[in-house]
């Protein structure tokens, strides 16, 4: 099997069983790798009668067949399992190193089930796979931990968590290579309730190519279209991520202030262009990736990675706070802690308004710099107020009374895009499978960059195929796994013609397409099952009531109604949101689930 290994490994940590396994031949076909074989394994392995934060729920790390193959941005894996801040499926995935290393231990995937008495770690190495005491290590810091276990990128890569994920916060990530981060969902706290501090792998292994003539090629053309693109040859590698923050905001689609408002006053003090000139150090890239659009930084206290966009939104504009040293240094101590920066500034912003309003007893106001990291601290240690706001916003602003004020869809914040001066990424938040999401289907490209082409922002007819479609290829990018930043310069034709490079497999397009709405149609069947309905599919009161107050974007709400219903029809589900059994059978997913066939 060219572009895959062809095992999984299996580890109990109850009883420390470990197992080699082989992977199904079947199961790679349908869903790749990475998001979607995560998904497809973790359908047969956490149901419903499993609490996310119990010894029975799973974590599947996996890699693609893309992986460790050299291709561009080729370094990237996913980790699958039932959140336990949303209660959905969960599939976080992270660049960097690790997943290279992983893949080259020679397994596609590993699944860490059970509970271990006492703080372990996991080390893979080509002499073999070992679980160790981790006693020493409980209670270390991310940067402390990796340290301790040896990191260099060129040989040795560690994945851990922090004091978040040891403390159970349902906002903790799992770090990898000391500040890569699988953020989002909690997936750090099912780490820490496993009592495993660390995996780390050595691989030896190569991912070669069967066509290694047309890999050449393929190489060479996508090379090609990165170079010649504006975002990623040149926006990203000098601004970063940050580039988009005054853009989103001239627009009036910066949510600020827990999305009070559509722009922030104060943007072009925590822009990309402001980081580079007040604080990068270096551009730093991923194992083969040509974009290099990490930014090094330096304040006067710390030196670090980021902050990346939407980390600087979540510190910045959400919290009322234009103090770009402030920001950066709330980023590296999450990024240190183990904590997601998204839900972690969101909910402090969530937090601030209710203090705002009296709703809580506490000093948390807009624009409060001075308490930030230390809330941080308190989230991460669980102490104060910080241990309510650990459970995240939906928790924390439902326990007071006020759930409408939790920015988030499905119970997961909602990131740096304030969807009334964005109807599509409005029905993106509301219908993506692990909650309010931009990485499910970005509508940044299509809505403010003209990329394809550029479309009204404020319609909302015609857009559900079109979010519907931007759904299918970022759940083919994630099962492939490559960095959805490629896909800015590189059409899916071209990831294809890899893939058929790497696996002697033929696949066009319109196979990965296919392939990312099996996922994406699997995921939805997997919420189904856990519950979850079309009241479901929604966003915060305050986006479909309470219009846009100033700018571009005044006076608009989030139509979502008409959209939901024109995106059930063109997914080919019932008026529930329900994939009908022709949809599923033209998604060989039939098996999975039993239907009635459909009534002439």
């Amino acid at each position: 099997m060219h572009g895959w290994a062809g095992k999984i490994l299996d580890i109990d940590l109850t009883n420390h069983a470990i197992r080699t396994l082989p992977l199904d031949a079947e199961k790679a076909r349908l869903f790749l790798g990475g998001r979607g074989l995560g998904a497809r394994l973790l359908w047969d392995l956490v149901g419903p009668q499993v609490d996310p934060l119990s010894e029975s729920n799973v974590l599947i790390f996996a890699a693609g067949p893309l992986t460790a193959s050299g291709a561009q941005t080729s370094n990237r894996f996913t980790v699958s399992t039932k959140s336990p801040l949303t209660g959905t499926v969960l599939d976080a995935n992270s660049g960097g190193w690790w997943g290279m290393q992983f893949k080259r231990t020679g397994y596609d995937v590993l699944i860490v089930r059970g509970k271990a008495s006492q703080p372990t770690q996991i080390q893979i190495t080509p002499d073999g796979v070992k679980i160790e005491d981790a006693s020493l290590l409980w209670g270390k810091t991310v940067s402390e931990t990796t340290a301790a276990l040896g990191q260099d990128n060129n040989r040795r890569n560690v994945l851990c968590i922090g004091p978040a994920g040891e403390n159970l916060s349902r906002i903790s990530a799992i770090m990898n290579d000391g500040t890569r981060s699988l953020a989002r969902g909690g997936p750090g706290a099912v780490m820490g309730n496993k009592n495993l501090k660390a995996i780390t792998v050595v691989g030896s292994d190569k991912n070669a190519p069967e066509d290694r003539d047309l890999f050449r090629f393929m190489l060479y053309e996508t090379g090609k279209l990165i170079k010649a693109s504006p975002l990623t040859s040149q926006a990203l590698p000098e601004f970063g991520t940050a580039a988009v923050m005054n853009v989103v905001n001239t627009i009036g689609a910066l949510p600020t202030r827990n999305f009070q408002a559509s722009q922030f006053e104060n943007a072009e003090r925590v822009s990309g262009e402001q980081l580079t000139d007040d604080l990068l150090v270096r551009n730093q890239a991923c194992w083969a990736c040509p974009i290099a659009c990490t930014r090094v930084t330096r304040t006067e206290k710390a030196e670090g990675e980021g902050p990346e966009y939407e980390s600087t939104w979540a510190f910045g504009p959400q919290c009322g706070i234009d103090r770009l040293d402030v920001i950066a240094e709330a980023n590296y101590l999450c990024n240190d802690l183990g904590l997601d920066t998204i839900s972690a500034g969101s909910t402090i912003g969530c937090a601030m308004e209710m203090a705002e309003r009296g709703l809580i007893d506490s000093p948390l106001r807009f624009g409060r710099a001075d308490l930030l990291h230390d809330t941080l601290r308190d989230i991460a240690y669980r102490r104060g107020l910080g241990d309510e706001l650990a459970e995240g916003s939906y928790r924390f602003a439902a326990a007071h009374g006020a759930p409408e004020l939790s920015m988030s869809a499905k119970r997961l914040e909602l990131p740096a895009y304030d969807p009334r001066g964005m109807q599509g990424q409005g029905l993106l938040y509301a219908t993506s499978n692990r909650g309010g999401c931009h990485m499910r289907g970005n509508m940044l490209g299509p809505e403010v960059l003209a990329l394809p082409r550029l479309i009204d922002r404020f319609a909302t007819q015609g857009k559900a195929g079109i979010v519907a479609i931007h759904q299918h290829s970022a759940a083919a990018i994630d099962s492939l796994l490559l960095c959805k930043f490629t896909n800015l310069a590189v059409a899916e034709e071209y990831f294809a013609r890899l893939l058929t490079a790497v696996t002697g497999q033929s696949y066009k397009a319109d196979d990965l397409m296919r392939i990312g709405e099996r996922v994406w149609n699997l995921e939805r069947l997997y919420n189904l099952r856990e519950g979850f309905t079309r009241a479901d599919d929604t966003l915060p009161p305050r986006l479909l009531n309470e219009p846009s107050p100033a700018g571009p974007s005044a006076g608009f709400t989030v139509r979502l109604e008409p959209m939901l219903e024109e995106y059930y029809e063109f997914r080919g589900w019932d008026t529930n949101g329900v994939p009908t059994p022709a949809k599923l059978k033209m998604l060989e997913l039939d098996s999975l689930v039993a239907v009635k066939e459909d009534t002439p």
